[in-house]
């Protein structure tokens, strides 16, 4: 059966190959011990704990991240500009796939090469090139794209996958990087940078929990689920989240409106779980009035030739499509 994105779930084995991607071994620090109100505030702080890290690897992130925040060009004038970021908060290989493929996507679909950042762990089969995603790299692409950015014309595309709990998007990077990022954290960062005119998208449990709290007029908020159910698909060794493959991997190659992609996942979805016998994990999609008017400008400019989804579907696991 396809996993829930619970939050201290272990990685699957280790594909067969020379190279073993990290596992998961230890949990979330601190989070066990503290009652739900206590996780609460201390998400909504902002928490990321780094340790077992040798200065040169910390150099080599250091450069990783300069490099790809200094790659993104400049907003042009007149122009509706997207400024796409994916992110993979988690090391288990799925989430890095996925965040790879999901920033193609996004690029093609919304114009933006050269502006588009990725960050994420392993795909499985290599050590990673990228910068990992954490929540201070995903803060640090956030206020460069708002200093690129004409705010009162460009939008922002945001997709986070990774494991999730009612506090928030869970940051682990195996035994070594640990963090949250709960739905208030996140909207203070927008707020402050005035980063208004976005496009949310988030794969992970429980993810339903940000939509009231990001949504707005200017805004779009696209979930995996409702904020009290879990998603499926994080094994480690899958190619894709039942959301992300609906979403990203069908979906979003097709030349339609978001609501309509946001709509079609979740009949996706909802059939496959039905196959798996799964609690339904309920996708939601939220758009503003303002944010369809530059979301109908955006959408026209997609590219109308549709492209394959790569990768085994994550219903391969209840039988053929």
């Amino acid at each position: 059966m396809a996993c829930a994105c619970a939050l201290f779930a272990a990685s699957s084995s280790a594909q067969q190959s020379a190279y073993a991607p990290p596992k998961h071994g230890e949990p979330l620090p601190f989070f066990q011990a503290l009652t739900a109100a206590q996780a609460a505030r201390l998400a909504d702080g902002g928490v990321q704990i780094e340790h077992h890290r040798t200065a040169a690897q910390l150099l080599t992130e250091h450069r990783r991240v300069d490099r790809a925040l200094a790659s993104l060009l400049p907003q042009r004038k007149g122009v509706v500009d997207a400024y796409v970021i994916a992110v993979a908060l988690d090391s288990d290989p799925v989430f890095g796939r996925e965040a790879r493929e999901a920033g193609k996507v996004l690029s093609r679909r919304y114009d933006a090469a050269g502006r588009t950042l990725t960050f994420a762990g392993s795909d499985g089969h290599t050590p990673s090139t990228l910068a990992m995603g954490s929540p201070d790299t995903l803060a640090l692409a956030l206020a460069r794209v708002a200093e690129l950015m004409d705010r009162k014309e460009d939008v922002l595309v945001l997709y986070t996958t990774s494991h999730g709990a009612p506090f928030g998007l869970v940051y682990n990077d195996a035994d070594q990087g640990f963090g949250v990022i709960s739905a208030t954290a996140l909207a203070n960062q927008l707020d402050t940078l005035g980063i208004t005119r976005r496009v949310i998208i988030i794969s992970a449990c429980y993810s339903g929990a940000f939509i009231p709290v990001l949504s707005g007029e200017d805004a779009a908020v696209l979930t995996a689920s409702a904020g009290d159910r879990t998603s499926f698909g994080c094994k480690a060794d899958n190619d894709w989240t039942f959301f992300g493959d609906a979403l990203v991997n069908n979906a979003l190659r097709r030349h339609q409106p978001l609501a309509d992609a946001g709509a079609e996942a979740a009949r996706l979805i909802a059939d496959w779980e039905g196959r798996g016998r799964l609690t339904p994990s309920l996708p939601q999609t939220f758009v503003g009035a303002r944010a369809a008017a530059w979301l109908a400008v955006l959408d026209k400019r997609a590219p109308k030739l549709v492209t394959a989804p790569v990768g085994t579907p994550s219903v391969a696991l209840f039988g053929a499509r």
